[in-house]
């Protein structure tokens, strides 16, 4: 089924609040409460609130990354809503210098998404970690409504972190090789055959369309802070 991207967004996603346990208390899910700034109050009252595609990227706990994201209408492609959600993924993807974003990281539960590798954060890399890990430069990719096909179904675990778990890391068992076909920003089938780094990304993004996180699928004795270290200096 096809839903007009505007639908989404204004319906948001109060469709899933049956699905939310009931607040029974305070206690059951904080032991303090947050106290919004008389100057976030005031701006509240002037501005509207920032609705999605957000200029962030969700984080988990927002029921958006949990819920599988619906098909494009092929027609609406071109128009400006889905164009306003991919420049809006690409935008908030090289802000934050990641290598993968779906749409539902920016609040719009639509099957798109992005894989971009540049020239600098593959210089950046050690050489042993590129071979190991099998990183090659890619330019920007678009893919909508994505299929997805395993071309090795070897796996190779590597730790992985994501936007929408900040600051915390995990090792995952991803397959070696895999295959993805859609359509790209223009509407045009596309398809790309990847390994190594590349196929991880993929499997991963993959996974956020169907509401599916690194921490489903990880080894939980690796599950780390990334800044561990730092807590004890």
């Amino acid at each position: 089924m096809h839903v007009p991207l505007r639908h989404l967004c204004r319906a948001g996603l109060t469709g899933l609040a049956p699905l939310l346990p009931p607040l029974t208390s305070a206690r059951s899910y904080c032991s303090r409460v947050k106290v919004r700034s008389y100057f976030k109050f005031l701006k509240n009252k002037v501005m509207a609130p920032p609705g999605p595609p957000y200029g962030h990227v969700c984080q988990v706990g927002d029921p958006v990354l949990r819920a599988p994201a619906a098909p494009v209408d092929p027609a609406l492609i071109p128009g400006p809503e889905v164009q306003r959600v991919i420049s809006t993924m690409v935008r908030v993807m090289r802000r934050l210098e990641c290598v993968g974003l779906s749409a539902p990281q920016v609040g719009v539960p639509l099957r798109i998404m992005a894989l971009e590798y540049p020239q600098k954060m593959f210089e950046e890399t050690a050489a042993a970690a590129r071979e190991a890990r099998g990183l090659s430069v890619q330019p920007l990719r678009i893919f909508i409504n994505p299929q997805m096909k395993v071309l090795d179904g070897r796996t190779v675990s590597f730790q992985e972190a994501c936007e929408s778990i900040s600051g915390f890391s995990a090792s995952v068992p991803r397959y070696r090789s895999v295959e993805v076909s859609g359509l790209n920003e223009r509407g045009e089938a596309v398809a790309w055959q990847a390994s190594g780094w590349c196929a991880r990304i993929l499997q991963h993004e993959m996974d956020h369309l169907d509401g599916v996180l690194y921490v489903d699928r990880m080894n939980s004795k690796t599950f780390i802070n990334i800044h561990w270290q730092e807590h004890n200096e």
